[in-house]
């Protein structure tokens, strides 16, 4: 599956210059990681962000979210965005930038 390049570079303006950040072809599109996790991506034009299992609910009330159902099951924690919810800059921002803080929450790997 494709992803959107546009997207995708939206998502990189948002995260330049910050430290640890790499990106890798997953989940048929494309994964930003934060020291090893995930913390968002992009899937066909849908933004993917990890909230983590406490902001799950809470992210769910957003406008555009909706569970992220990749395997046909809803993974907890994991939640896709679509353009209604991220298509102002600011907004794009909030969702980066939340998948940041749980990512950078979670323990060093390996």
């Amino acid at each position: 599956m494709a992803y959107d390049e546009k997207l995708a570079g939206r998502v990189r303006e948002v995260l330049e210059r910050r430290r640890g950040v790499t990106e890798k072809k997953m989940f048929g599109g494309l994964s930003f990681l934060v020291n090893g996790h995930m913390c968002c991506g992009i899937v066909g034009d849908d933004l993917m962000v990890r909230v983590g299992p406490d902001a799950y609910d809470g992210a769910l009330k957003k406008k555009g979210a909706r569970p992220m159902d990749f395997t046909g099951r809803a993974m907890k924690g994991m939640v896709y965005v679509d353009r209604s919810g991220y298509g102002r800059a600011s907004s794009l921002k909030a969702w980066v930038e939340q998948g940041l803080s749980h990512a950078r929450s979670l323990p060093p790997k390996g």
